[in-house]
C-alpha cells in the first residue's frame, strides 16, 4: 500500500527519493519520510500528511542541517499499525540511529517479536510494526557482526506476513538492502547508479531498464550493480525487462489532475490492450502456460477481483456466458477462499488486477492454485505477482494510472476480460472462426466510440455542478448496465464523499424504492432499446415508478432513444454499441460526474482521503 523509494549512485539521493515518492504518492499519502546517508551518519526528515509537508520540513531545516549523501531511501505511508503522524512516519530506527528501515506491508507477528525486544530492554518510540525490524537488525549485526544484507536475511526468515524492507546502514554507506515478500518491489538498473521502487515510475525519469524480484528474496544495490540472495542466502537470478514507456506517461501532460488525463486516455488503453491479439484469425494471449485442450476442457469459470475490478468481472460474466454456454460466478476476492468454492481441475479462475498485487487477489489466486485450478490473470503491471503465479496472463496496455480512482484501467479490463471469453469460444468451438473476428472487430471500434463519448460530456459536467450538493445519488442498471450502476456509484464514493448506491433495477419494488423522494437524483442507465428490446420496456416502467415518487432522473441512454428523452428530467445521450460493448461508454459519464461532483465540493479527485491505488494488505 504504501511507496518506497532506494537509491545508490552519483546524484544527490534526496533529489531522486524525493521525486521518487512523487510519483508513488498515490500509493499512501498519511505521511512521508526520507532517510539519506552521509559522512557515516543517518540524516532523516519525515512528517505527517502529503509531501508537500516534508518539503517544507527539508526546507526549514537546511539553514542548519543540509540533507547530503548519495545514498538514500524515501517512504509515501498508507498507515496500517499506528495512527498517521510523525511519530509513526517512516523511516524508523533503532536505538542507536545506526539502522533506518521503511516497510510496505503488514508483519503479522511484530507482537510477540516487538514483546521479546522490550523484554531485553528496548523502548519503542512509535506504534508501527516496522519499528521492530530495525530494532532486530541491529541486535543481529552487534552479535553477529557482517553484512546488513546477512542481517536483513536473518530478521526475514523470522518474519511473518506481507512485507518489503529497504534498509541503511551506517556504517555501511555505500549499499541498500530490501527484502520482499508479498509486497512489490522493482529494481532499476542505470549506468553507475541503481534504483529501487515500488513501482517503476519511483525511477523511469532515470532508467527504463528494470528487473523482477521474487518472493522471499533479498537484493543488495551498490553503484556498480546488485545481487540478488533467496532468505536462505542462496543466489538467484533476477528476469530483466524493458518499460515501455516513459517519463511523460507519468506526467500530467497539462490537465489539472491526473484523473482527467486518465480519463481522456481511455480509448488508447482499450486499443493498445486489443493490440496483437488476433492473429490469423486466432484470438492470443500474452503468456500462456496453457493448451487449446486446456480451455477447452473447462466447465466452470470463476471471476475473482476487488473494487473496480470486480465491476469488470461482472460485465465479463455475460459476454463469457453469452459466447461460450459456461456457467461464471463473479466473486469478490476477498470472500472468495473463505467460503471453500468448490474448484477443480476444469474450473478456470480468472483473477482481475490492475498492480497485479492485490493483497486479496492474490490469495485468492493462491488458493485456486492449491486446489489445482487453472488461473488465468488479467493485469496492468508487468511481471508483478499475481502474473507470475498464473498459468496465463492477459496484459492491460493501459500505462500508468496515477489517479486512485479507476478509469482508464476499467475499460481496458472490460476489453481484456472479453478477450478472456473470445479465447474460450474459440477453443470450446462455440463460434465459428468468422464469428470470432467480427467480434473482435467489433472491440476494435470501440476506442473511437469511448472518443466521440468524451468529447461530448461539457453537459454533464454542467449537471454536475448543478447537483453537487445533493446529499445522496442513486444509480440504477440491468444486465450489463448493472455493474455500470455499481461503478457509477463507487466513483462517487471515492471521489465525492457522498452516499451513493447502484441497484439492479428490477430490484426497486424489493425495498430501495423506500429510498426515493422528491428531488433525489436517480442516474438510469437504460438498456439498448434494439439490442435489450424487453429490457428496455422494463426500464422505462422503472423510470416512470422512481419520477413519480419525485426523483430527478438522469438518463443514459443509446442517441436517438426518442422513449428514454420522454422519461428523462435530465438525458445523456451515448454513442450505440453492441450490447455487451455498452459499458464502455456508459461509464464514460459516470466518471465525468463523479469527477465534476468532486471537483465542485472540493476534494481532492487524485488522492481521495482513506484510499491507496493498491491494496497490499488484507
Amino acid at each position: 500500500m504504501c511507496g518506497i523509494v532506494g537509491y545508490v549512485g552519483p546524484r544527490p539521493a534526496l533529489d531522486v527519493v524525493v521525486e521518487g515518492l512523487r510519483r508513488l504518492e498515490y500509493r499512501g499519502y498519511d505521511s512521508a519520510g526520507v532517510a539519506i546517508v552521509g559522512d557515516n551518519e543517518l540524516q532523516i526528515a519525515k512528517k505527517a500528511g502529503r509531501i508537500e509537508n516534508l518539503d517544507k520540513l527539508i526546507a526549514s531545516e537546511s539553514a542548519t542541517r543540509a540533507i547530503t549523501g548519495n545514498t538514500g531511501m524515501g517512504h509515501t505511508r498508507w498507515a496500517t499499525h499506528g495512527a498517521p503522524n510523525d511519530r509513526n512516519a517512516h523511516p524508523h530506527l533503532d536505538a542507536s540511529g545506526r539502522i533506518a528501515v521503511v516497510h510496505n506491508g503488514i508483519i503479522e507477528n511484530f507482537s510477540a517479536l516487538r514483546a521479546e525486544l522490550e523484554s531485553a530492554g528496548v523502548e519503542f518510540v512509535s506504534e508501527t510494526d516496522t519499528e521492530t525490524v530495525a530494532h532486530l537488525v541491529a541486535a543481529h549485526l552487534t552479535a553477529h557482526g557482517g553484512s546488513l544484507a546477512d542481517a536483513t536475511r536473518a530478521v526475514a526468515r523470522r518474519l511473518q506476513g506481507a512485507f518489503t524492507l529497504v534498509l541503511l546502514d551506517a556504517e555501511q554507506p555505500e549499499v541498500v538492502v530490501a527484502a520482499r515478500r508479498n509486497s512489490p518491489l522493482v529494481l532499476g538498473v542505470g549506468y553507475g547508479e541503481t534504483f529501487l521502487g515500488s513501482d517503476v515510475a519511483a525511477f523511469i525519469e532515470y532508467t527504463r531498464e528494470a528487473v523482477e524480484l521474487g518472493q522471499d528474496q533479498v537484493v543488495e544495490i551498490r553503484r556498480d550493480g546488485y545481487t540478488i540472495t533467496g532468505f536462505d542466502g542462496t543466489p538467484v537470478t533476477g528476469r530483466p525487462f524493458h518499460i515501455d514507456w516513459d517519463l511523460a506517461a507519468a506526467e500530467k501532460g497539462g490537465f489539472d489532475y491526473f484523473m482527467l488525463k486518465e480519463m481522456q486516455e481511455q480509448p488508447g488503453a482499450v486499443r493498445d490492450t486489443l493490440l496483437g491479439h488476433l492473429v490469423d484469425g486466432q484470438i492470443m494471449l500474452d503468456e500462456q502456460r496453457l493448451d487449446r485442450q486446456d480451455l477447452r476442457e473447462i466447465d466452470k469459470v470463476f471471476i475473482v477481483a476487488c473494487g473496480t475490478a470486480y465491476h469488470a468481472g461482472l460485465i465479463g460474466k455475460q459476454a463469457i456466458e453469452h459466447w461460450t454456454r459456461i456457467p461464471v460466478e463473479v466473486e469478490m476476492a476477498s470472500e472468495f477462499r473463505y467460503r471453500d468454492p468448490v474448484l477443480s481441475r476444469q474450473t478456470l479462475v480468472v483473477a482481475i488486477s490492475q498492480s497485479g498485487e492485490t493483497a486479496d487477489t492474490l490469495e485468492a489466486v493462491r488458493h485456486a492454485r492449491e486446489q489445482n485450478a487453472k488461473v488465468l490473470s488479467i493485469c496492468n503491471t508487468n511481471g508483478a505477482q499475481i502474473p507470475r503465479e498464473s498459468d496465463a496472463v492477459l496484459y492491460t496496455h493501459a500505462g500508468p494510472e496515477i489517479g486512485v480512482a479507476a478509469t482508464k484501467t476499467f475499460v481496458a479490463q472490460v476489453a481484456a476480460v472479453e478477450l478472456v471469453g473470445l479465447a474460450l469460444a474459440q477453443a470450446r468451438g462455440t463460434k465459428y472462426g468468422d464469428e470470432i473476428t467480427t467480434e473482435f472487430d467489433a472491440l476494435c471500434a470501440v476506442p473511437d466510440q469511448i472518443s466521440a463519448a468524451l468529447a461530448a460530456m461539457e453537459p454533464v459536467r454542467e449537471l454536475a455542478r448543478e447537483i453537487a450538493s445533493a446529499k445522496a445519488i442513486l444509480f440504477i442498471g440491468r444486465h450489463v448496465g448493472y455493474p455500470v450502476a455499481l461503478e457509477g456509484a463507487l466513483k462517487l464514493k471515492e471521489l465525492a464523499y457522498m452516499h451513493a448506491e447502484g441497484f439492479a433495477a428490477g430490484e426497486l419494488k424489493h425495498g430501495p424504492i423506500a429510498l426515493i423522494e422528491d428531488g433525489l437524483p436517480v442516474v438510469v442507465v437504460m438498456p439498448s432499446p434494439t439490442g435489450r428490446p424487453v429490457l428496455h420496456q422494463k426500464m422505462l416502467s422503472n423510470v416512470a415508478e422512481i419520477k413519480a415518487r419525485g426523483a430527478r432522473t438522469i438518463v443514459i441512454a443509446e442517441a436517438g432513444d426518442a422513449a428514454a428523452r420522454e422519461h428523462a428530467d435530465h438525458l445523456i445521450e451515448v454513442p450505440a454499441l453492441p450490447t455487451l460493448m455498452s459499458p464502455f461508454v456508459t461509464t464514460i459519464p459516470l466518471q465525468v460526474l463523479a469527477a465534476e461532483i468532486a471537483l465542485a465540493r472540493g476534494c481532492d479527485i487524485d488522492k481521495p482521503r482513506n484510499l491507496a491505488k493498491s491494496v497490499t494488505v488484507e
